[in-house]
């Protein structure tokens, strides 16, 4: 990549003033908390809820916990558990049509990030109906939204602490982030007990979604100091913990760090913003089926090292959290992402070196790359993808 120009224009510093809209809400944490679901919609209010789910969580018994405790709470409940990785138009879809038999006045998200994703989907829908384009972007929700509960099963996308759901278009594979205030969770379980059925490749490339959702929020350019605060905690808690959850997943204090440190990073990317690494890892996905923590780990990086010429000290703050030999965040990335066994290189990932021109052109048009704290266009993010390759 070529050098950086000192005439180009960076965002070391935070903007000159900012503010946070932080609507805390319910949260349950620790061994079995997932048994007081019941005891906490019942205090939220709902009586009839749609739990949103998808197979792996239900056969691995998840659901028939949460459903006794709904049953002994006296909450009425339905199941959908028609969820895929990186959920579409058409899961959301077919969730609606059981919201629209049952008449739920409240929502249960169970699940990775595709279950929670989808679950403020069909919230939208259900509540102010037309299609899942209309809610593309940031407060297009008019009337208001169910009550809903999110129940993450892995450390990774920290989405039960947001209000997006990031929900592809079914035919085109475009991720749509669409955001309201209105679809925050108002109770979030984090039961680490969850994580130990999750396979260790899902438990990896969660952990490794999570590690940059720490990272590139600590320096996007809508950081602030709650935003700052929330992703350094997310990287003490992440980077001392990961290993140690990988080695052994009946290590429940580890995962509960994991789940703390996923829940802060999402909390973090609430009150800041993403960067240049999701802006390339999203066409990677949708072109090619890469999994999401799999690219955004592979660039991540590579990011970092581009980034250095104009956020470098905010990088070091980062080294010296971990208080470990001397280390470049860099070389911390790596390793991080050997031990969740990462593909070193594009090339390992199945992606064609033909197509690094197309992605880079695709990533430009992320949303997530206008937050970059060093300025990318569609030149840089080739850039970024021939050092990635």
């Amino acid at each position: 990549m070529r050098p950086h120009d000192e005439r180009e224009p960076v965002t070391a510093a935070p903007p000159e003033s900012w503010s946070v809209s932080f609507r805390p809400g319910r949260l349950l944490f620790g061994r079995a908390a997932l048994d007081r679901l019941g005891d906490l919609v019942r205090e939220l209010g709902p009586v009839r809820v749609l739990l949103v789910t998808d197979p792996g969580v239900r056969a691995a018994g998840h659901v028939d916990r949460a459903a006794a405790s709904l049953d002994r709470a006296g909450v009425q409940h339905v199941l959908f558990d028609g969820v895929a990785n990186n959920p579409t138009t058409r899961h959301v879809g077919d969730g609606l049509r059981v919201a629209e038999a049952f008449h739920p006045d409240g929502i249960v998200g169970l699940g990775g990030g595709s279950s929670m994703d989808c679950a403020k989907g069909i919230n939208f829908l259900y509540t102010n109906g037309g299609r899942m384009e209309d809610y593309w972007g940031t407060g297009k929700a008019t009337r208001p939204m169910l009550v809903s509960v999110g129940v993450p099963t892995t450390a990774g996308t920290g989405s039960e602490a947001q209000s997006y759901a990031l929900i592809s278009q079914e035919r085109t594979g475009t991720k749509m982030a669409c955001g309201d205030p209105k679809a925050r969770f108002a109770g979030v379980i984090l039961d680490p007990e969850l994580l130990s059925t999750a396979p260790r490749v899902v438990r990896e490339v969660s952990a490794i979604d999570a590690l940059s959702h720490a990272v590139e929020s600590y320096v996007s350019t809508r950081r602030n100091p709650v935003s700052t605060l929330f992703s350094r905690e997310a990287w003490r808690l992440l980077g001392s913990s990961l290993e140690r959850s990988l080695a052994d997943p009946r290590d429940v204090d580890a995962s509960g760090l994991m789940l703390l440190g996923a829940h802060y990073a999402g909390l973090a990317i609430e009150h800041s913003m993403l960067g240049a690494a999701h802006a390339c890892a999203n066409p990677l996905t949708a072109r090619f089926g890469v999994t999401h923590g799999v690219a955004v780990g592979v660039m991540l990086p590579h990011v970092v090292a581009f980034n250095r010429a104009a956020v470098g000290e905010l990088y070091a703050e980062l080294e010296r959290v971990e208080a470990l030999p001397p280390q470049t965040l860099e070389q911390r990335l790596r390793v991080l992402g050997a031990a969740c066994g990462l593909p070193e290189r594009l090339r390992d990932c199945g992606v064609p070196h033909a197509a690094l021109d197309e992605l880079s052109a695709e990533a430009a048009a992320q949303w997530t790359a206008g937050f970059n704290p060093r300025r990318v266009s569609q030149s840089e993010l080739r850039e970024l993808y021939h050092a990635a390759y």
